[in-house]
């Protein structure tokens, strides 16, 4: 894995090929492994070493961005070429606030050498648990576990230098039977903290309990939802408006409900890059310090996250949430998200309902309208009505149209018990708790 010391001198000799003009470096090093099983059996095991060194050059205000593979001398001379070719080609962007300068960084441990070193033998076996246990009960067993590690150094010509190591593990499942399904996941950045023989238990219960579902009639229901189903919600917020490019530009559904109660005041969302609970990163990828940012605070709209360009335009400081150079038309976004835990246990918050829906999973969500985080998808991998305090049988799955705000506006209980997840998309995470909602409004169902 690259150090810090090869990190440094590689992002200087970039820096020394440009001759003291406007660049800025990002390196990303990455050590990955990967073992797939499907079928109850295991049918691939991989492994990865990868770097990715991205070069920003301005001149005056225009941008130019290119990435190369390769660290000789002629691949550096190659994407500085590039990088400057395309700048110039591009437009002058007046809003365009210059390099970030030096900064001073606090610690955040989030490397683990168990996780980066861990044998293929291992997530086999324990892989192979999970396996014996679905074939056992007459059910298959599919999914992933994945560890590894990875660098993030990010340097300037304005004398900046930022590096940070981590480490990341994750383990999801599928387990499937003829007419039923169930999914666990957990992540994190110590692959002792993943339970994957717990997981694989707790997936197979979901699909043995979900045989021979039925259908019911859509329409509003109260909801118990796992942390998966709160991790979409999230996830949903953070790409639809958490980010202030969206809230400068007006398509965000934080637009005309900061400092207003909008949520239950038993919702509060933030997020901490130097918080170990999370995936933690002390810096962005234009190497700027991050900050605790208060989303959501007991139901009241706060902030959103800025990266220094739309700080800058906002008359703001940035929060440390630029993405990588590639990915900067997004604007920025939440990376190590949190929402507040609750005082309920699961079981709690199923006996306490009277009739709902306890739901697992959501899956194909889709916006339907910004302002408002409107949502469209289905539900997946394990439905059951709640009766009178009690899971009664499995439900068919639902269609629903919700707004993801005026959802968390019903939120009437949250469980003590959080779970992190890293996202299928992008380097984020999210530590979540289940949720109990009144209302959730489903507007169709399967045959």
């Amino acid at each position: 894995m690259l150090d810090e010391t090869q990190a440094k001198q590689l992002s200087q000799e970039v820096l020394r090929r440009c001759q003291g003009q406007p660049v800025e470096v990002v390196i990303s090093a990455q050590e990955n492994a990967l073992t797939r099983f499907a079928n109850n059996a295991i049918h691939q095991n991989v492994a990865e070493s990868d770097l990715v060194l991205r070069v920003r050059r301005i001149i005056g205000k225009r941008i130019g961005i290119a990435s190369t593979n390769r660290t000789d001398g002629g691949a550096l001379d190659e994407v500085l070429e590039q990088a400057q070719t395309n700048a110039q080609a591009s437009l002058e962007d007046p809003n365009y606030p210059g390099l970030a300068g030096p900064a001073n960084y606090q610690v955040a441990s989030a490397f683990d050498q168990a996780t980066a070193s861990y044998p293929a033998e291992q997530r086999a076996r324990r892989v192979g648990e999970v396996c014996r246990l679905a074939k056992e009960r007459g059910l298959n067993a599919s999914g992933a576990f994945s560890t590894g590690s990875a660098t993030l150094a990010v340097a300037n010509s304005e004398g900046l230098f930022a590096f940070h190591p981590y480490t990341k593990a994750d383990f999801q499942t599928v387990i499937m039977g003829e007419d039923s399904s169930g999914r666990a996941q957990s992540s994190g950045w110590q692959v002792i903290e993943i339970p994957v023989a717990d997981l694989g238990w707790e997936a197979i219960q979901k699909a043995e309990r979900g045989r021979h579902p039925q259908k019911i009639e859509p329409s509003q229901y109260t909801v118990v939802f796992d942390p998966y189903v709160t991790e979409d919600l999230l996830h949903m917020l953070n790409l639809y408006g958490i980010g202030a490019q969206a809230v400068l530009e007006g398509r965000s559904w934080m637009n005309d409900r900061q400092g207003k109660a909008a949520m239950s005041e038993l919702v509060s969302i933030w997020d901490d890059g130097l918080n170990p609970q999370g995936l933690p990163m002390p810096f962005d990828f234009e190497g700027v310090p991050k900050v605790r940012v208060d989303i959501v605070k007991e139901g009241v709209v706060m902030e959103p996250v800025y990266d220094r360009y739309t700080a800058n335009k906002a008359g703001k400081t940035s929060s440390g949430h630029a993405m990588p150079p590639m990915m900067l038309n997004l604007g920025p976004l939440a990376t190590n998200l949190f929402m507040a835990a609750g005082t309920a246990g699961l079981e709690e918050m199923i006996r306490s309902t009277e009739r709902g829906l306890y739901i697992t999973r959501f899956w194909y969500t889709r916006l339907v309208h910004p302002r408002d985080c409107v949502v469209t998808g289905m539900t997946r991998d394990g439905v059951f009505m709640i009766e009178k305090g009690h899971l009664t049988h499995p439900v068919k799955n639902l269609r629903f149209t919700q707004s993801y705000v005026q959802a968390l506006a019903k939120v009437e209980t949250i469980s003590k018990e959080t779970r992190l997840l890293f996202s299928q998309y992008g380097n984020m995470a999210m530590r979540v708790p289940a949720l109990k909602i009144r209302d959730f409004n489903f507007t169709g169902s399967t045959v």
